[in-house]
């Protein structure tokens, strides 16, 4: 596992995954079929991996954190960039981050809370979480000002923040006066586009941020980075021909439900047994999953291009 501190070259290198974790029919971490998934994804080449969301990082129970650490631990490559969420609740991500010491992760990222949080809160939580792990984490802009650029920037600017996972989601992402904001105040190579490969060529061509993230990129991982390839060429004609044959699951993802639809696109690609979801997101019905099945393994038999 790559252990190194993180820099923008590496933020650059390669899309980052972020893919569902595999349980077995007893909801019990499953070492194999995530090991599964690993592989695969870096058959595709692509290196770094992002547990968080799409893995229900949320319900994760504390008395399994250390043993899923372990298990990614062991079973990413030497070239491969593992990064761990911890939260939401602060109590939950200061134990976890006592276990994070164990490991040699480079960061983790800590996930939003919004319903009963304050934005002045929130920095404290991250400071006190970061100052505990010893090392800078990954911020999460999931909701529009979650925290103001002033607060971003103290952050940044004290060394907390290894960079950026920016996923505001909007009708026209070209039209983000936040997203402006937070790069006045945070380098755009320490920003990573967070919302798949739909917004990622204007993120990457309009505003300069960094890299993307992908949930899709799972499914048809050697497709995904030849997409961020080609905008790192300018190449945006190719671009967005493959951004577009990512459109019918990224479009099951938003009309259903996107971690769900995720974890059983993973399954019906033949990737690895995802096996059944957390019960607080419920699952899929036959329907569905039979879209899902037909739209994950048309875009697993496409050619990297």
């Amino acid at each position: 596992m790559w252990t190194s501190a993180v820099t923008p070259e590496l933020l650059s290198k390669s899309v980052i995954a972020v893919p569902p974790l595999a349980r077995d029919s007893s909801r019990k971490l499953c070492a194999t079929e995530n090991t599964k998934i690993i592989r695969a994804i870096e058959a595709g080449g692509v290196t770094s991996i992002l547990y968080g969301g799409n893995a229900v990082f949320y319900h994760m129970a504390l008395s399994e954190y250390a043993q899923v650490l372990e298990i990614l631990q062991q079973a990413a490559g030497p070239e491969t960039w593992i990064i761990p969420s911890v939260g939401p609740a602060f109590g939950t991500m200061m134990d976890q981050a006592t276990m994070l010491r164990d490991f040699q992760f480079p960061t983790a990222m800590v996930l939003p809370q919004k319903e009963i949080a304050d934005e002045t809160g929130i920095a404290t939580g991250i400071r006190l979480f970061a100052e505990k792990y010893g090392k800078p984490i990954v911020l999460y802009l999931k909701h529009n000002r979650w925290l103001s650029p002033e607060i971003v920037s103290s952050l940044f600017r004290d060394g907390l923040i290894s960079w950026v996972k920016y996923a505001v989601v909007l009708d026209d992402p070209s039209d983000d006066p936040y997203l402006k904001e937070v790069l006045s105040v945070v380098p755009a190579n320490r920003i990573v586009s967070g919302i798949g490969e739909q917004p990622a060529i204007v993120h990457l061509r309009d505003f300069g941020v960094g890299g993307f993230t992908s949930g899709c990129v799972c499914v048809a991982p050697a497709r995904s980075q030849a997409m961020l390839r080609a905008i790192q060429a300018k190449d945006f004609d190719l671009a967005e021909r493959i951004r577009v044959s990512f459109r019918p699951l990224e479009d099951l993802r938003n009309a259903i439900q996107p971690i769900r639809v995720l974890h059983h696109a993973v399954a019906a690609a033949g990737i690895a047994d995802t096996g059944p979801m957390q019960p607080m997101l419920g699952e899929l019905d036959e329907m569905q999953k039979a879209s899902v099945a037909q739209a994950a393994k048309a875009l697993r038999a496409l050619s990297a291009f």
